[in-house]
């Protein structure tokens, strides 16, 4: 193909060197072809008078001009809700060696969304960054070859978040709300606020309803308000009570050893999952258990429909008649019943304290052990390599 353009001629002040005295090669001639990039884009500049700076100001417009074609569609009313998340420095520089270490969510812009994510949200998160990242973009802006390192964890993403079960894997382990666990309510952070409702309420309530979406049952009932029956209430703790929970751990599972075909070595790792997968399980169904005792134990509700209860009976004894001395009789029975039941409820504070004091006690006993099993584990795979 022909360019309408020739290259400049010599400045007319210019002198051909003198041929070197001695030379390992004979000076040749040779014709140069008029092609690739770094020739079209001397011409350009040539055609349109632009120095090296303009030149490159105008391919940024150029292509920043021809990614918001590439997106129209996914923008605007087409969007979702997807919008543009910040990327951080550190999320740039993430390896993809270490995708099983990595938030898929944060990585496709999706933080905000999480587990509530469409599949169609996903698509159109993943086309954006895919217009903003891919290696040959990049490569085309600034004329050099660029590291598509960040660009191969886009795709791990795109690729475990649009596979089901990958996805129900990783929504298993999502380190946002493993983070979140870390600072569910205590005993402590109740003192003083025995009385009030709404931070009881405003407390519990945002952990059941995280916790909804690994049931297998639906529908899940959410904690309420104060004022709900005592068959509401029931109904709530029995089936918080045995909670029956889809989720599983299998994206922790430990990779065989890579190039190993030895089927010693698939047939161990494959059984120190299996034994990870049911000790995690069984620390997971033991959290939340014992979040649900914590919740009733402090729940007003129960305190009311108790309340509601013991009025009950005493207005249908008073219904059956009586005299004065009987209701002098009532009433040293009801101070009677006042008094032993704060004498319970100290009791039971007591109890409460001496429980947390044993869970404590059992959680860093738990930690030792896992330590001494994981400093075993350390020390056997460093035997076995």
């Amino acid at each position: 193909m022909a360019c309408p353009t020739v290259l400049p001629a010599f400045p007319p002040n210019w002198i051909e060197p003198a041929p070197p005295a001695k030379s390992t090669s004979p000076v040749v001639q040779r014709r140069l072809l008029q092609a690739g990039a770094a020739y079209l884009a001397h011409v350009r500049r040539t055609i349109n008078n632009l120095s090296f700076e303009q030149y490159d100001e105008e391919v940024e417009e150029e292509q920043k001009r021809l990614e918001a074609l590439n997106a129209d569609g996914i923008n605007g009313e087409d969007d979702l809700g997807v919008g543009d998340e910040e990327e951080s420095p550190e999320l740039l520089l993430l390896d993809p060696k270490e995708w099983k270490k990595q938030d898929h969510y944060q990585v496709l812009g999706l933080s905000h969304l999480r587990y509530t994510a469409t599949p169609e949200q996903i698509k159109i998160a993943h086309r954006k960054k895919v217009l903003k990242h891919h290696p040959d973009k990049k490569a085309g802006v600034s004329h050099s070859t660029n590291d598509d390192a960040f660009f191969k964890c886009i795709q791990k993403a795109f690729e475990v978040l649009t596979h089901p079960e990958r996805r129900r894997q990783f929504d298993s382990v999502d380190p946002h709300y493993l983070a979140l666990d870390e600072d569910a309510p205590t005993v402590s952070d109740f003192k003083g606020k025995e009385k009030d409702d709404d931070f009881f309420f405003n407390s519990m309530g945002p952990i059941f309803e995280r916790e909804a979406r690994f049931s297998k049952k639906t529908p899940v009932p959410m904690l309420g308000c104060y004022d709900d029956p005592k068959d509401t209430v029931e109904a709530f703790y029995d089936f918080w009570y045995n909670f029956d929970s889809w989720r599983s751990f299998e994206y922790l599972d430990k990779e065989v050893n890579e190039g190993s075909d030895s089927r010693d070595d698939k047939r161990y790792t494959e059984k120190k999952n299996k034994s990870e997968r049911a000790r995690r399980k069984k620390e997971d169904t033991a959290r939340l258990r014992s979040f649900v005792d914590l919740t009733l134990s402090l729940d007003p509700r129960i305190k009311r429909i108790k309340q509601e209860e013991k009025e009950a009976r005493e207005a249908k004894k008073r219904g059956k008649g009586g005299n004065t001395g009987a209701e002098s009789k009532a009433k040293a029975e009801e101070a009677k019943r006042k008094a032993e039941e704060e004498a319970k409820r100290k009791e039971e504070e007591e109890k409460i304290a001496r429980a947390e004091a044993k869970k404590a006690k059992v959680a860093a006993a738990n930690a030792a052990k896992k330590a001494r099993r994981a400093q075993r584990a350390a020390e056997g795979d460093a035997g076995d390599a």
